[in-house]
């Protein structure tokens, strides 16, 4: 069985639950206070899709952080049905939960019992990442957010930069997450294996990489 430096861990989706639900309830909200006529689904949809194709833009020089993105993102959404409110309230909203989102079941049990050093690289926000990481008193040696690395999964900058940070070899790390797009091809793109994490209730997944291993939840991690 290989040998691996470390693991490097997508955490929303993966470590904790994405943001789905709560991207829809502020939908909801917004389409409640101003009778937007659209559903909340409909419009949470379109709004992940303007969000996913802006991050796609960001790496580099022209780096934005993700709560700008959401933001501008969602005024665009708006925009499409009606007079533009001010935002705020539901991007703080959205943040909040991003801040505190609810583990999945087995992930202090895995970290309880996992022999390898972790890294958890994430597109997020330093902010809201720390804060959800401290909530949950997670034992982590090293996290990467897109902030840190001024690029988004999938782009390879985001891991070479936590190479860099952690020291391991490329052959020698896999990279566990739940988007076929952002983790599984970001992953191949920098020379990691890549585990896709595919749970039970997943939305969409607009990827087509193939994974090395394909987990329902992370219990897997402790059989490496």
């Amino acid at each position: 069985m290989k040998r691996y430096d470390g693991v490097f861990l997508d955490f929303y989706g993966t470590v904790a639950s994405g943001d789905g639900g709560a991207v829809e309830a502020v939908c909801q909200q917004v389409v409640d206070d101003h009778s937007l006529p659209v559903s909340a689904a409909k419009l949470a949809c379109r709004w992940g899709d303007r969000y996913f194709q802006a991050i796609e833009q960001m790496n580099g020089h022209g780096f934005r952080l993700l709560g700008e993105i959401e933001r501008d993102t969602l005024i665009e959404t708006i925009a499409e049905y009606g007079p533009v409110p001010d935002v705020t309230v539901y991007v703080d909203r959205l943040n909040a939960y991003l801040a505190q989102p609810p583990l999945f079941e087995e992930i202090h049990e895995v970290f309880a019992q996992l022999d390898l050093p972790v890294c958890i690289v994430s597109n997020a926000d330093e902010y809201e990442l720390r804060t959800a990481i401290a909530h949950h008193s997670l034992p982590l040696d090293n996290i990467v957010t897109s902030e840190s690395a001024r690029s988004y999964k999938p782009d390879a900058a985001i891991f070479t930069h936590a190479l860099n940070v952690t020291g391991w070899r490329p052959d020698r790390v896999l990279h566990v997450g739940d988007s076929l797009h952002s983790d599984v091809s970001g992953a191949h793109a920098a020379g990691l294996e890549a585990a896709w994490v595919h749970r039970v209730g997943r939305i969409k997944d607009i990827g087509t990489g193939i994974p090395d291993y394909t987990w329902t939840d992370l219990r897997p991690l402790l059989e490496l």
